[in-house]
Order: structure tokens, then C-alpha cells, then sequence
């Protein structure tokens, strides 16, 4: 196996997420290191771990066989959670983790061209056997449609200049590896400098993956796979991502209950949907995390509660991982 990836966030994560025994789903099961924290702190956990990339779901499956019988796996993207759900049982779900982040072995395997540190094919797909590839997509795409792309989803400031250039050099044939990319980057003209880089190929490769669209739906979803109380962990690593996850939870959410930093607990105004706020805007790494493990920097926490109907306030308070 290759060197595991850090698990972000994990202690709060953990906190908020553990909500007593029954099925967990960990959406983006990555490595596995949430879903063994889990399943290690909550004795009456199970789990329902999911990947759209096969490679990822065969590490953590090897890495999580010390569950056996307690942990089962599927290969799905959001979209097709429902029906792994439903082959799973149906159970419905105690909690639920979307870990929007991309693991150190996908970004760090020249395969995939997710990384503008090391040449590899074009690619970006988390699951090889769908979709096209990046450099397919680059040449069929208008400049216009791709502008929109890196400014919603790399906040790429000279998007359109940008866009025109990756798809004249894609339609010529220039843009077939991350070493190609990052020469027409460095053509169009801006700064040469590694996070306008990291940003270009982030767009990217959440358009070829279509994560947006694929969160968006599986958060419309959740509410009805969950139980009654029943609590929902993000994380985001974009602004963009952070943004769509708020929005959609906003429809449905209150500040019913709010925890700072955790735990402290406020009581505010009565819902008015079907989630209830565990934290109050988001939760990010420390210091000290973000010093250990850089990819950490930009992660943004939030989590939520399903609301029992007709309750806008537990008796209790709020107490994550107690």
C-alpha cells in the first residue's frame, strides 16, 4: 500500500458525526481514515463506505477488513447512492459523511493528471471507466461555457483569456498532458506561480467529474434516507463547494441548534425545514493542522441534524462524540 493520507478534520469530525449505534454512510470513502476512526470510537457503528473511484474503495476495503461484518462497500458516485443505499437495505441512516476532498494517492499518481506537479495524461476522472477525459473535454468545449468553469469552480480571475487559450491549444492537438497544461497556463499570460496553477487544475477536474451536480443531487436526497436526528458532516475545500453545500442546506436548515468551535450550545429561532445547524458557520483546521498537513488548509466543516417533525429544540443539548 502507499502511505496513507491524513485524515482532515478528524477529531472534530468525529465530534459531531458520532450519534450513536446504526448505519453510517461515508459518501467519499477515500483511504478509509474517517470510517476507521468511526467505527473504533462508536462499537455500534456500521458502515455503508462508497467511492466512485474503484482504486480508492479497494484500499480502504483492505484497510477496513478488521470490520468485517460490520463495514460493506459499494462502488457509486452521489448520484447513485440511492440504489447502493437500497442494496444495502435501506436502513435508514444514524449519519452521513461527504468528504468533498481529493486523497493524496488520486492527486499524487501521475496516471491521473490531477496535478500540475508531475506529468501524467490529461485525464482528472475519478473513475476511469466513465466519462471522457479532461484533454477529450477541452476540445469539445466552447470558451465561453469553460470561462464559467474555472471562475465558479477555481475562482480563477482571468478566466475568459484563460479559457480561449486552453481550447485553441486543445483543438490543435497541444493539450493532451498536466505538463501541457501548464505551459498553456503559463502562455495566456498572469503570474507563474503554483496556486493559480493548483486552482486551473481544481476547476477542471471537478467539471470532468461533474462534483457539483453530483453533491447537488445527493443532497436532495439525504433528508429522506436519514433518521429523525440523524446528522450530516461536510467537508468542503472550495469556496465555490462551501457555497452550493450552504445553499442547499439553507432551504432546510435553522439555527436551531448551534455549536462554537465545540461544544457549546445557543438556542435561536424555530426552524423552518428539515435540517437543524450543529455548527455555526463553518469549522476549520487548526494551526497546528494546517502546519502538519497543508492539503488541510482550505477544508471548511459544517454539519447539520435532521429535525424530528414537529420539534424545533432537543430537551438536551447538543453534545458531539459524547
Amino acid at each position: 500500500m502507499s502511505a496513507r493520507h491524513e485524515p482532515v478534520l478528524l477529531e472534530e469530525v468525529l465530534r459531531v458525526l458520532r450519534n450513536g449505534p446504526g448505519l453510517y454512510l461515508d459518501a467519499t470513502l477515500g483511504d478509509g481514515g474517517h470510517a476507521e476512526a468511526l467505527l473504533d470510537a462508536e462499537p455500534g457503528a456500521r458502515l455503508l463506505g462508497c467511492d466512485r473511484d474503484p482504486a480508492s474503495l479497494a484500499f480502504a476495503e483492505t484497510r477496513l477488513m478488521r470490520f468485517s461484518g460490520r463495514a460493506s462497500f459499494a462502488r457509486a458516485s452521489f448520484r447513485d447512492l440511492p440504489a447502493a443505499h437500497a442494496r444495502a437495505g435501506g436502513e435508514p441512516l444514524t449519519g452521513a459523511l461527504f468528504d468533498l476532498g481529493v486523497s493524496s494517492r488520486q492527486l499524487d499518481d501521475p496516471a491521473r493528471g490531477m496535478s500540475f506537479r508531475s506529468e501524467g495524461p490529461l485525464d482528472m476522472r475519478m473513475d476511469r471507466a466513465a466519462g471522457s477525459p479532461a484533454s477529450d473535454r477541452l476540445r469539445e468545449v466552447e470558451p465561453d461555457e469553460l470561462a464559467d468553469v474555472l471562475r465558479s469552480f477555481g475562482d480563477v480571475p482571468d478566466a475568459r483569456r484563460l479559457a480561449r487559450h486552453l481550447v485553441a491549444e486543445a483543438r490543435a492537438g497541444r493539450l493532451a498532458t498536466s505538463r501541457d497544461l501548464v505551459g498553456t497556463i503559463d502562455r495566456s499570460g498572469g503570474p507563474r506561480h503554483p496556486r493559480r496553477y493548483a486552482r486551473v487544475f481544481q476547476a477542471l477536474r471537478m467539471w470532468v467529474n461533474d462534483e457539483v451536480g453530483e453533491l447537488e443531487a445527493a443532497l436532495r436526497w439525504l433528508p429522506d434516507a436519514m433518521l429523525d436526528g440523524g446528522v450530516l458532516v461536510t467537508l468542503a475545500y472550495h469556496s465555490g463547494e462551501d457555497r452550493r453545500i450552504k445553499q442547499a442546506l439553507r432551504g432546510s436548515a435553522s439555527r436551531a441548534r448551534v455549536v462554537r468551535r465545540l461544544p457549546e450550545v445557543m438556542e435561536e429561532r424555530p426552524p423552518e425545514g428539515r435540517w437543524d445547524e450543529l455548527v455555526k458557520g463553518v469549522v476549520t483546521p487548526s494551526a497546528e493542522e494546517q502546519a502538519r498537513n497543508p492539503r488541510a488548509r482550505s477544508a471548511r466543516l459544517r454539519a447539520v441534524r435532521r429535525r424530528r417533525p414537529g420539534t424545533w429544540m432537543s430537551e438536551a443539548p447538543v453534545r458531539p462524540g459524547a
